[in-house]
């Protein structure tokens, strides 16, 4: 893929992210994933994904900065929502929260292969919490 390329199909992941559609992973994340560095699946990142979307209905992801390096991304990402059930140990308040994600990726035959995210969620506690 191009880098063009590689955008263009980022931000249709993130669109089905922000929509929510978890079962369009398939398009996005290989079988086998190395996941922060632990072999993973596309089955334990749907299940990761709906567990958030289903505390949070309204998490959304907007992309503040994307870079590209041949088959890698890094992505810094705004995270905001407000919890509706308990999420990161924290019972729903009605607060809601903003962090910065920050995601590195490595891309083979047009799916993820290896997938690191980093959110202080220490963070996203505190405010909760607030």
């Amino acid at each position: 893929m191009t880098t063009n390329d590689l955008r263009e199909w980022y931000l249709r992941y993130i669109a089905a992210l922000d929509a929510h559609e978890i079962d369009r992973m398939d398009e996005f994340v290989a079988d086998e994933v190395l996941l922060n560095g632990v072999p993973g699946t596309r089955a334990a990142v749907m299940a990761d994904m709906r567990g958030i979307v289903d505390a949070v209905p309204d998490f959304h992801w907007d992309v503040q900065e994307l870079l590209f390096d041949r088959d890698r991304i890094a992505a810094r990402v705004r995270n905001t929502g407000t919890p509706a059930k308990e999420w990161l140990g924290v019972p729903p308040t009605g607060v809601s929260f903003e962090v910065i994600e920050y995601a590195i990726y490595q891309v083979a035959d047009g799916r993820f292969v290896q997938m690191t995210n980093l959110h202080d969620s220490a963070e996203v506690r505190r405010q909760l919490t607030s």
